[in-house]
């Protein structure tokens, strides 16, 4: 098969999410794939340095999961200015996807963003190509200026409309697609996945606590990722800060950057909890299941009442669950939906209950148990198994 690619987030650099697993282990199974990607971080980026407009650009050979991967990345054309960003989008992105089409052939066309999505859907239809759409977060939530999130939702829907297939990552996205309009038999849920053979429980993470000062007497808890405003991360670290006698051997480990991530820095600084907050920074995905096999009990303690949570199930959940580890989490819809009770997550409703059910937990010395509940439940989601059920769906669809 030929696949394109639609999204609006960055390919290259974002930590892997569900696509990149899918599309690595497509490619080395042979099929051919091309992505059309947006640098979505350039927000970020220093001013100073930074050009208003910027070219296209092809990256050719990427991979992500799989160094087996051949995939090419084609980032459209950009104008680097707040609200022009989003309406340079379909010029730029329209006219790639075009040119796409004609040079490229697809069979099909999968798309996971909004505004993109919409103008794939528009040329996947008036070129009779099959048009997947992909939900695998609510992203109008996550549109930084919040008058344009109802624009968002309005787009969202119109690509639904226009969808031959919409395939979603849990029960709680199917729930929303069809209530934004997607008819329950073009609806298809597929599972995040996970790969057994490179999250594996046996691995003892010790060169990665060596090297950390982290000791045996020490409970190491532990999130990676996208550090966003709402992820709880900062009320987590303020409160250990706070209370840092009462919790001399919690540590606290945080693989990854993101928005608050400067934040962090400051409170780890404010409270001299060098010892006790370690911020690595992003680190390469092949390390991330040693970070893992580091930790005791791993976090997602995100605001409960955040939009963008209520429906999404982040892939590292199925990670941490793989390798064993308990889950702290904030008790959202679409995870609760997911993973239910007793089956290796432990759900409060703010970041301040974390620290003193970690505790509890480790005096207790249940943290194993509890991790093996979270292996059973996780261990048929192997990504050989998703793939198989992925590409079946878009052969039966073609």
């Amino acid at each position: 098969m030929k696949i394109l690619i639609v999204q609006e987030s960055d390919w290259l650099e974002r930590n892997p999410h569900q696509q990149h697993h899918l599309m690595d282990r497509l490619s080395v199974r042979g099929h051919d794939i091309r992505v059309i990607d947006y640098g979505i971080d350039w927000r970020r980026k220093d001013r100073k340095r930074r050009s208003i407009y910027v070219k296209r650009k092809v990256y050719h050979h990427v991979h992500k999961v799989d160094f087996k991967a051949n995939i090419q990345v084609i980032r459209p054309g950009l104008i680097q200015i707040p609200v022009l960003d989003y309406l340079s989008i379909p010029y730029f992105h329209g006219k790639e996807i075009e040119r796409q089409i004609r040079e490229f052939q697809p069979d099909v066309i999968i798309a996971f963003g909004l505004l993109n999505a919409y103008f794939a859907a528009r040329s996947a239809k008036k070129h009779n190509i099959p048009f997947v759409y992909y939900l695998i977060d609510v992203l109008y939530a996550l549109i930084p200026e919040k008058t344009f999130q109802a624009i968002g939702k309005y787009v969202k829907k119109q690509n639904i409309a226009r969808s031959d297939m919409i395939i979603t990552i849990n029960k709680r996205l199917s729930e929303l697609a069809m209530e934004l309009g997607a008819p329950k038999e073009k609806t298809i849920e597929i599972d995040a996945g996970i790969d057994l053979e490179q999250f594996d429980p046996s691995m003892d993470g010790i060169q990665i606590r060596e090297k950390y000062g982290i000791t045996a007497e020490d409970t190491v808890l532990f999130f990676m990722g996208w550090i966003y405003h709402f992820a709880g991360m900062k009320e987590l670290a303020e409160e250990l800060g706070q209370n840092k006698e009462k919790y001399p051997h919690i540590k606290i480990v945080v693989v990854g950057d993101g928005d608050a991530y400067q934040d962090m820095v400051n409170i780890r600084d404010k409270y001299s909890l060098e010892n006790q907050l370690i911020l690595t920074g992003k680190q390469p995905y092949d390390l991330i299941p040693e970070f893992v096999a580091a930790a005791d009990i791993c976090l997602l303690p995100a605001y409960q009442d955040e939009e963008i949570m209520q429906d999404i199930v982040p892939i590292k959940i199925y990670e941490y669950m793989a390798m064993e580890k308990p889950v702290i989490v904030t008790r959202l819809p679409g995870i609760s939906m997911e993973f239910g009770e007793e089956n290796g997550l432990l759900y409060v409703n703010r970041s301040q209950e974390v620290l003193p059910l970690a505790q509890e937990l480790a005096q207790k010395n249940n943290i194993k148990e509890v991790g093996r509940k979270g292996r059973k439940f996780v261990e048929n989601n192997d990504w050989k198994v998703i793939t198989d059920k992925f590409e079946e769906t878009l052969e039966k669809l073609l």
